[in-house]
């Protein structure tokens, strides 16, 4: 068990209670740990949030060893607090450390970090519809030295940020571009991890799907440029012909917990579900032949997100006349319902605070 030593602001910010968007404003208070070869994990304290101090030859900004992970914590319908399944984040994080070869943490360890910050900042975690206390850990390499070399140093952080909905649009249908250039992630790399990196190499589609007035990229894989892989920041499923279809955990895309639930929740409900390769070409004919029903986003930030339009070659395509469907709407209700403490929690997901 950590032995947190807990520093407590001497000025507390004023709180936001609306227009609350995303990652925009942070809590009073962030948590810290570093780690060395010799010492291993040491110096577990909750500090003021304040702004952190590297070297310029940080192994972080030289050859990007970060990962991060993303949880949140709900305002349940009684007042109390509750997570939602964190020991899955903490499981996936130590996944993503092995990975980069950065230092893992005993799980037990990350959940009582994760734990006691939102205890000490219980006040920050909003009440408003569709709203919670987003958590951010991260952890990165900080050796002072250049050259390419193993992690000696590292440092964990955990900072919270009172958020709203992801998309502007909130359960609205998006549009989605699909990215015919750019890769994101090959299978034997760092798609599976929940690394920076990753996302920067995601930049210049997401850009130009921006301009072009889409909310996301949806990414084909980086091998034969067919297969379709997961959204910018969320997993996708499809549900054709009524079966719900979603792309096959081949190494190269996030596994995400939202998405991991969804499935236990649609084969719990009696859906045929299928994890496998899902071509571009087939989900086109599905979209031509009228056989794709509904199409969603899923992630911890936007909870369930449902797609209303496709970009591909130039060609728009409409889904479910952009409405969002019955089976996405089930899900949203179900998660959130879950979430937030307004229906029963049979799964056992939820952690009280």
């Amino acid at each position: 068990m950590l032995d947190i030593k807990i520093t407590k602001t001497e000025t507390l910010k004023e709180k936001i209670t609306s227009n609350l968007g995303f990652g925009r404003y942070f809590s009073d208070h962030m948590f810290m740990m570093d780690y060395s070869r010799e010492k291993g994990w040491y110096d577990a304290r909750i500090v003021p949030y304040q702004n952190l101090c590297l070297s310029p030859a940080a192994t972080v900004f030289h050859y990007g060893a970060e990962i991060f992970e993303g949880l949140k914590a709900y305002r349940r319908a009684d007042g109390e607090v509750q997570l939602f399944r964190p020991i899955e984040n903490v499981k996936r994080m130590n996944n993503s450390a092995e990975r980069l070869r950065l230092p893992q943490m005993p799980e037990e360890d990350m959940l009582q970090a994760i734990t006691e910050l939102v205890k000490l900042e219980k006040d920050w975690v909003p009440s408003g519809e569709g709203e919670s206390l987003y958590i951010r850990p991260f952890l990165f390499g900080n050796d002072d030295k250049l050259g390419v070399h193993s992690i000696e140093n590292a440092r964990f952080v955990i900072i919270t940020s009172p958020s709203g909905s992801y998309y502007a649009a909130g359960i609205n249908p998006v549009k989605i571009m699909i990215e015919t250039e750019d890769v994101r992630a090959v299978r034997g790399g760092t798609g599976y991890a929940k690394c920076g990196g990753n996302y920067a190499a995601s930049n210049r589609a997401g850009e130009i799907a921006e301009q072009k007035g889409y909310a996301q990229v949806l990414w084909l894989d980086g091998v034969e440029r067919k297969y379709i892989e997961e959204v910018g920041a969320m997993n996708v499923m499809f549900k054709i012909d009524g079966e719900i279809i979603t792309p096959a955990l081949t190494g190269s895309i996030l596994p995400g917990i939202t998405r991991k639930s969804c499935l236990e929740l649609l084969r719990n409900e009696g859906y045929k579900v299928s994890e496998r390769l899902l071509s571009i070409d087939e989900l086109i004919e599905a979209l031509e032949a009228g056989k794709l029903e509904e199409a969603w986003g899923c992630g911890t930030a936007a909870v369930v997100s449902p797609i209303g339009e496709l970009f591909y070659n130039n060609k728009t395509y409409i889904v479910n006349n952009g409405k969002i469907g019955d089976v996405t709407q089930m899900l949203y209700n179900k998660l959130t319902g879950i979430q937030w403490g307004k229906t029963e929690d049979t799964y056992n997901w939820t952690l009280k605070i």
